[in-house]
């Protein structure tokens, strides 16, 4: 008796072990080695911004604009974050693909990374293995978990945080050639304007891009108001959501993170909640979920 019951709780206690080891490789840690390959991107991409400021022309100015709405404003905020990860409205697959394509514009990685990486900071907000807590540092939250951290995004286990992304064979495809597009993009701006309209499309626009997402990470845990006593730090910064277009009315979207709408009050500018309703309003998108201050359901909208 005690032997077959011994050996019909080891695979249990297998499972579990595999299961804490996991978790524990999920957590955002410091790693020991540094990520040169991002690094060296990254100064690359760096460099190229401070060029495209001697190659200055009202094109290029017009091309870094569009690509920064396409990329940053419908890509980032309304597809990745509010659409991908939170699920705060519906749209057709076919909308929903050229939106993640546009995503990958702001060469942050592919679909199933960010996603699963935003999940787990909801899930571990500003508490031990968030990704990017102010808890662990100023420089940290901002960029320095990319260069130091544990998570990279070839880990295979973020998967577990984004199933639904993970079980589409185009958002797998995505995920793996995240850079395609922008490649793509930026060879035909080359081919078009030349230098000026490559350093400011690409160069220049990632790298603000990346700067201006980096700071929801950090600012918005670190300075402005509270309107939710939520248990993270997060707050609503509005010089933050005006960079970004309405993310940065962070404590209102850590207290319903399922909500369209970041901004709860009629000063809380949202860009970006804006260009859900109009997707509403042509039949693009439907079940926009809207959550204000006060206590309660979500509404329904264009459902």
């Amino acid at each position: 008796m005690l032997t077959t019951a011994a050996s019909s709780s080891a695979p249990e206690m297998l499972a579990t072990e595999t299961l804490q080891a996991d978790s524990r490789t999920l957590m955002q840690s410091r790693s020991k080695h540094f990520n040169w390959v991002l690094g060296i991107w990254l100064t690359v991409f760096h460099i190229g911004a401070i060029a495209a400021l001697f190659l200055f022309t009202w094109s290029a100015l017009a091309v870094a604009a569009v690509l920064w709405v396409l990329g940053q404003n419908v890509g980032i905020a309304m597809c990745y974050h509010r659409l991908l990860t939170h699920r705060g409205y519906t749209t057709p697959k076919w909308v929903e693909y050229a939106m993640a394509a546009c995503s990958t514009l702001a060469l942050q990685g592919g679909p199933i990374y960010w996603v699963a990486v935003h999940r787990l900071h909801h899930q571990l907000t500003d508490r031990e293995g968030d990704p990017h807590s102010p808890r662990d540092g100023k420089w940290w939250s901002h960029m320095g978990w990319l260069l130091h951290g544990s998570l990279r995004n070839r880990n295979t286990l973020l998967t577990r945080y984004a199933p639904d992304l993970a079980h589409d064979r185009f958002y797998k495809w995505l995920s793996y050639f995240h850079w395609i597009p922008a490649a793509i993009v930026g060879t035909a701006l080359f081919l078009i304007g030349g230098w000026p309209w490559l350093l400011w499309g690409i160069f220049l626009r990632v790298t603000l891009g990346l700067h201006v997402t980096w700071l929801v990470n950090s600012a918005t845990h670190i300075w402005g108001s509270r309107r939710f006593e939520t248990r993270d730090d997060s707050r609503n910064n509005w010089w933050v959501a005006l960079l970004t277009g309405g993310e940065g009315w962070h404590n209102n979207h850590h207290a319903h993170p399922v909500s369209s709408s970041h901004g709860m009050a009629w000063y809380e500018l949202d860009i970006n909640y804006w260009g859900i309703r109009l997707m509403g309003l042509l039949g693009l998108a439907r079940r926009i979920k809207v959550l204000g201050p006060d206590a309660g359901p979500a509404r329904i909208l264009h459902g």
